[in-house]
């Protein structure tokens, strides 16, 4: 595990499709987050789940972060390639007792009302066809928000036993991203405000395998007309190709920064360093709100090469 004490921030997109608008608010947030605190900025690919995922979005992700100027510090990690990391951590946990095999359904803990009931904690039950749970014993309660202040869990939500390998052998994302923001040393994590509730969960994993817990800012989120966040499940419009500036001065104006009249006719590089100068994290609205539709070419699909 890394030990910086630099401050190291990162954006860690999901290769299910290319970025939209909702997306570069969170990448610009970040990215202006590490830059006016004199950091470090990563970029992670979180392919771990392949159902999800579409060929060729990974390379157009990062196609477009350096299209719209947002250039990252060091090589880009890929959570696919973190396989034996997550290993160790689940057979520390196991070594520990830290973690038990799980045979519930999803059906089962639906009737329930969706919150697991630790059914399966002391069965001492077989590995074939059973998800991972990591067994709670150090649940938070709230944590320190560094836009919204302190944000109190739901008490259900915090004491849950959580799964962090899936059934189908698949890694679950409160594993990954932990394990791998503790690697990378990243001391703050600034994303969207729909990541809020696994944050308890995730600063929960932190303190039991005793790593440094990173600092948290979650930003609004930018919804559609109707009030749905854009995202590529609802088929956000991608992010338009051409001149980037405008749609970097729509996302600065989203997250309530100061835009001089005179900023579109800056060249990206000096929009983007005024940005980082006038960076004002206390600007940033609390409240997710509806933008107007960004044209661009046609989302990714399933079929799409």
């Amino acid at each position: 595990m890394s030990t910086h004490s630099l401050y190291t921030g990162r954006f860690a997109p999901s290769p299910s499709g290319a970025l939209h608008f909702g997306s570069l608010v969170a990448a610009l947030g970040s990215y202006l987050q590490a830059r006016a605190s004199r950091g470090l900025w990563r970029v992670r690919i979180e392919d771990i789940d392949p159902p999800r995922e579409i060929p060729g979005a990974a390379d157009t992700i990062l196609r477009q972060l350096a299209d719209y100027g947002l250039h990252w510090d060091g090589q880009v990690w890929y959570q696919s390639q973190r396989r034996e990391a997550y290993l160790d951590v689940l057979a520390e946990l196991k070594r520990r007792g830290l973690s038990y095999y799980c045979h519930c359904s999803r059906a089962r803990i639906q009737a329930l009302g969706g919150r697991y009931d630790g059914h399966c904690s002391e069965l001492d039950l077989p590995a074939e066809h059973a998800a991972i749970r990591l067994r709670q014993t150090r649940p938070v309660m709230s944590f320190r928000d560094g836009l919204r202040g302190e944000i109190r869990a739901d008490p259900a939500l915090a004491r849950e036993d959580f799964i962090i390998r899936r059934r189908d052998g698949l890694f679950a994302y409160n594993l990954a991203v932990v394990v791998d923001d503790a690697a990378q040393g990243i001391t703050e994590v600034v994303r969207g405000a729909d990541l809020i509730e696994p944050t308890v969960r995730q600063l929960a994993l932190y303190r039991q395998l005793g790593y440094k817990e990173p600092a948290y800012i979650h930003l609004p989120l930018a919804l559609t007309s109707s009030g749905m966040k854009l995202s590529k499940q609802n088929h956000a419009p991608v992010l338009p190709g051409g001149d980037p500036r405008p749609t970097l001065l729509a996302a600065l104006r989203f997250l309530n920064q100061p835009v001089a009249q005179g900023w579109r006719d800056l060249t990206l590089e000096s929009m983007l360093d005024l940005a980082i100068e006038h960076w004002s994290l206390s600007a940033v609205p609390l409240s997710s709100c509806a933008i107007e539709p960004v044209t661009g070419p046609a989302p990714f699909s399933k079929n799409a090469g």
